[in-house]
This record gives C-alpha cells, sequence and structure tokens, in this order.
C-alpha cells in the first residue's frame, strides 16, 4: 500500500517490562463490569435514545445483572441530566446497583455533575481529562505540567462537592487517550490524584486505564496494565479499571490480557457498541469466561431476547457472526462440521457427560437460550447427508439409514443448488415426502391380506391408471412375500433388501414409520419409506414407495 512510512508506533512500552501476567492460563473469576451502553454507547449512536428508551435499556441491563451502570454526562445535555434525576427521584435503581457518571475536568460540569446526584443512594463520579502526546501538543497545547493541573484541580473539586451534596459517592479517574501517553506521566498523573484523594479500602478509588484509541498489539496494553498495577500509589485501596476500544479489532483480547496483568474492573457495552470501531464487546467477555467454566456473574440465557431489545432501542443491528449473539454463529453449512456436530450431539445422549465437548461448538447453545433445530445445522448445497439428516430426526422423528440419508442427502442438495438458497428444515421435509414416503405411481398399493396362517402367501390389491386388480405371492416372510408378487406382476428384479424401522414419536405417536432399500439389476439402490398406524402396511408402504422410484428410474 502508498504511504506506510506516514504511519509510526504511537504508543509507548513500561520503562521495565513486567510479563507476570504471561503465566497466568486463563482469567479464574469475573471482574467486576460496568456497562458504559447509557453513555459511551448512547452518544455512539446515530439517534441517541431518548427518556423512555434509556429508562428500558436501564431495566434490561440490571436484569442481566449489571451492578454499575454509567448512566450519562449528566452535564452535557438535559436529557441526560433528566434520565439520572428520574433514575433518583422515581427510586428506579436497586440498592446493590451503583450508578456511574462522567465529567470532564472543568469547574462548572463537576458542580452540575453533582447537582444531578443530590440524593443518589450510591454513586461512581468519573473524573478525566486527556493526557496523551497528540492531545497535549494538538488539542489542548499544554505542558505536562498543566496537564496535571488540570486533574488535579478536577479531583480537589470532586472531594470537595462530595462533601457538600447529599449522597453517597465514589471517585473514578481515567486519563483519557493512556495509550498514547508515555507511561511514566499516566503513572505520575494517576499517583497525583490518588494523593489528592487518599483513598482507603472501606473506601477504594477506580483508576481506569482506557484503551480511547487501540494503538498496540494486545500484549503491550497488557504490559502497561501490569507497570501501572505494580507501581500506583495506595494500590491495595485502588480498583484498576479497563475500558478497551476496538480500533486494531482486539478489544476483547486488549480486556482479557489486561486482567491477566491485574485490572479488577472492565467497562465495556453490549455487543460492542460505542465509537468508531466500538467498545468491547462485555456479551463476548462473559461468555467466553463461561466457556471456561467460570460464572461471569451476568445473565445471557437468553441472549436473542437481549439482542432483539438491544436492536429495537439502539437502532444497531448484531451481526450475523457476532459472537454468541449473532444469528449464524452457532451453524454449521458444512457437511463435515454438520456430520461431527450431530455424531457429538448423539455422543452425548448414549449416556450423561459432565463436561461439555462437542465438535465445533465452544458452548452448548441451548444454555443462552439457542435451539438447535434451526440454529446449529442449517443446509444449503454444501451441507452433506449428517446435517440432513439430523434435522429430521431431531425436528419430524424420522431415522433414517445411513445409506439413504446419504441418498436423500443428494436430493436435497440439488435441490438448494438449483433454487441457490439455504432450505428450512419444512422444506427438507417436503421433500423427504414428496420423494419418499407413500409413493402411489405408477403402482398403487391398496390392502393385503394372507389368507393361509401357515405359509406366507400373500393377495396383495393394487390399482394401475385407475384399474384395481389382485396379485398374489408366496415367500419366506410377509414382506418377502409381497416383494416377489410385486416382482411378478411387474416384470422387475430386485435383491438385497435393506429394512428398518421405527415409532414416529414426534407429530404422532400412533404411527409407524419404515424404510426400505431395493438393490435393482444394474446395481442402483432405491429407497422408500411408509407411514402408517400400522407397522406391517408402513413397511408394505414403503416396499411400494421404492419399487415406484425404481420404475421412475
Amino acid at each position: 500500500m502508498k504511504n506506510v512510512e506516514k504511519y509510526a508506533r504511537g504508543y509507548f512500552m513500561p520503562p521495565k517490562t513486567s510479563l507476570n501476567w504471561t503465566r497466568k492460563e486463563y482469567i479464574t473469576e469475573a471482574p467486576i463490569w460496568c456497562s458504559v451502553d447509557l453513555r459511551d454507547g448512547n452518544q455512539a449512536l446515530v439517534v441517541p435514545m431518548n427518556l423512555e428508551e434509556k429508562l428500558e435499556y436501564f431495566k434490561m441491563l440490571v436484569a442481566i445483572g449489571f451492578k454499575e451502570i454509567e448512566v450519562g454526562f449528566p452535564a452535557a445535555s438535559e436529557t441526560e441530566f433528566t434520565f439520572l434525576r428520574t433514575l433518583i427521584e422515581q427510586d428506579l435503581i436497586p440498592d446493590d446497583v451503583t450508578i456511574q457518571v462522567l465529567t470532564q475536568s472543568r469547574s462548572h460540569i463537576i458542580r452540575k455533575t453533582f447537582e444531578s446526584l443530590k440524593g443518589a443512594k450510591k454513586a461512581v463520579v468519573h473524573l478525566y481529562n486527556s493526557t496523551s502526546v497528540a492531545q497535549r501538543e494538538q488539542v489542548f497545547r499544554k505542558s505536562k505540567e498543566e496537564i496535571i493541573g488540570i486533574a488535579l484541580e478536577g479531583a480537589k473539586l470532586l472531594k470537595q462537592c462530595a462533601e457538600d451534596t447529599e449522597g453517597n459517592f465514589q471517585f473514578q479517574y481515567s486519563p483519557e487517550s493512556f495509550t498514547g501517553t508515555e507511561i511514566e506521566f499516566a503513572l505520575d498523573i494517576c499517583n497525583a490524584v490518588l494523593d489528592v484523594w487518599r483513598p482507603t479500602k472501606e473506601n477504594p478509588v477506580i483508576i481506569n486505564l482506557p484503551a480511547t484509541v487501540s494503538m498496540s498489539m494486545p500484549h503491550v496494553y497488557a504490559s502497561q496494565i501490569e507497570y501501572m498495577s505494580e507501581n500506583l500509589n495506595f494500590r491495595d485501596s485502588v480498583i484498576v479499571s479497563v475500558h478497551p476500544h476496538n480500533d486494531r479489532g482486539t478489544g476483547v483480547a486488549d480486556a482479557e490480557l489486561g486482567m491477566l496483568a491485574g485490572a479488577q474492573r472492565v467497562e465495556g457495552t453490549l455487543f460492542g457498541n460505542g465509537e468508531r470501531t466500538g467498545n468491547v464487546d462485555i456479551v463476548t467477555l462473559a461468555l467466553n469466561l463461561y466457556s471456561h467454566g467460570v460464572d461471569p456473574k451476568l445473565n445471557f440465557d437468553n441472549i436473542q431476547e437481549i439482542a432483539a431489545v438491544y436492536e429495537r432501542l439502539t437502532r444497531m443491528r448484531v451481526g450475523e457472526r457476532q459472537p454468541y449473539g449473532g444469528e449464524l454463529v452457532f451453524t454449521a453449512f458444512s457437511g463435515s462440521h454438520q456430520d461431527a456436530i450431530a455424531k457429538g450431539m448423539a455422543w452425548r445422549e448414549e449416556e450423561e457427560r459432565e463436561h461439555w465437548s462437542v465438535p465445533y461448538l465452544l458452548i452448548d447453545p441451548k444454555d443462552i437460550g439457542r435451539q438447535y433445530e434451526g440454529d446449529i445445522i442449517r443446509i444449503n448445497s454444501q451441507s452433506g447427508k449428517g446435517g440432513i439428516g439430523y434435522i429430521l430426526q431431531q425436528s419430524y422423528g424420522l431415522d433414517l439409514p445411513p445409506k439413504m440419508r446419504e441418498n436423500f442427502g443428494y436430493c436435497v442438495k440439488n435441490v438448494s443448488d438449483q433454487q441457490q438458497k439455504e432450505l428450512m428444515p419444512g422444506e427438507i421435509y417436503d421433500i423427504f415426502k414428496t420423494e419418499y414416503v407413500n409413493i402411489k405411481a405408477p403402482v398403487e398399493f391398496v390392502k393385503f391380506r394372507f389368507p393361509d396362517d401357515e405359509d406366507f402367501r400373500t393377495i396383495v390389491t393394487i390399482r394401475v391408471d385407475d384399474a384395481t386388480k389382485e396379485i398374489t405371492g408366496t415367500g419366506d416372510g410377509r414382506l418377502d412375500a409381497i416383494s416377489n408378487a410385486l416382482q411378478s406382476e411387474l416384470g422387475v428384479t430386485f435383491t438385497d433388501l435393506v429394512y428398518k424401522e421405527h415409532a414416529l414419536e414426534i407429530g404422532s405417536k400412533s404411527q409407524a414409520v419404515s424404510y426400505i432399500g431395493i438393490t435393482a439389476a444394474n446395481g442402483v439402490v432405491h429407497w422408500g419409506c411408509g407411514v402408517d398406524v400400522d407397522i406391517m402396511t408402513s413397511s408394505v408402504k414403503a416396499l411400494f414407495s421404492a419399487v415406484n422410484r425404481m420404475k421412475r428410474g
């Protein structure tokens, strides 16, 4: 590409690289989650949510289990201010939920923020100012000392306003654009703020280290977090928080490695909504923990309902391949994938298994409200016999013999290929019924009887071209006798009859289903299926279906 020399790495490695986080295999417990959907997420919407929509969204976040929710920037607009006052005055904030508000380090904004918080049971006041080289040089045109002065002025005013305002307040500071800030300077400004607030274990302070713009590979961010965590003043009384954005597509990795490196808290949004490429996706982070057997302390067992509310209120869309929540994330179209999944599901049903280990499925879709039928295996021209057979078995109770499943698989794939579309379970079932079940042409079965109790001699009534007639045959068994009668009457020969039957347990418990395969003289196997309330009759119908398919060629 052109102009590659224009770009240089704008991040800063710690002066002493600590890699303790690399020795940890996985995250062992959930962090403190803070949803910023109603602030960071809302400000990034084309049409920000109105008061009623924000109230509904807040209630959804509470139902999911968030204990910290950033509700807005109350000094920024009347809607933001009114929303916060509504939450407080209508007593909509549960006792175990802490709201969070954002304020720049500017006197009139801080005072307006505390005005909005009067009567809050518990609130985090989140103070920030930009610290990066780019912001200092281009936006504020101030020295490091002047930038520290802005932070300290705000920190002191927060402390004063908290003492003068009714409510229970916790402080949070963010060196905004942390990832573009010299790491020693980021540490200096955070420690200067901490020296003003002087936190205790009973009243800890949050130091939030945002990847306001993701600028490095995730391991660099982790090293920055670990350096800060190891060198902050009052460390036992500080909660280290991360707030990754997704500019490089590494928001989730940044957060996970940041937690390994010492972060105790994560700020993010549902499905990653936020400025530019978005915030870190808390759904993905939480369910990644879940996939490792760690309780995320958030409830996503109805992920599709959550996604539907999210889409309606934000007017955003959850992508089809969005981890966990996307329409297609548990779906297999590939034949080999479908076969492995179907066999894995059958293996689980053979006996109770303690741990989930089905091929290609990271977690059990049912645990987050997804359905196997229509979610896991979907059929197009790339699909295989295993997936197609699985759909028939799970949705309609039809357990085809393996070779018949293969035969039907080609039939379905040809239809999908010709129509250039995915086939729904109902369409697959319709194809099966049309092509295999109770086929009546050119020879229609009417009835049969066995007049002799000891000999397998049969009289079968058939209909050909609207004319009814009786044919006879003998054999080693009832089905063999009927088979011989058909071969004699029609002048055809077939061998190697393959037979399978079972009760049809889905849709109707009073029916039986039979499958029959016959091998023609040219070696081609033709399959048929019969369904009836009588098992013998279903077998005869299956035989007639197979013979009729053979006659059709």
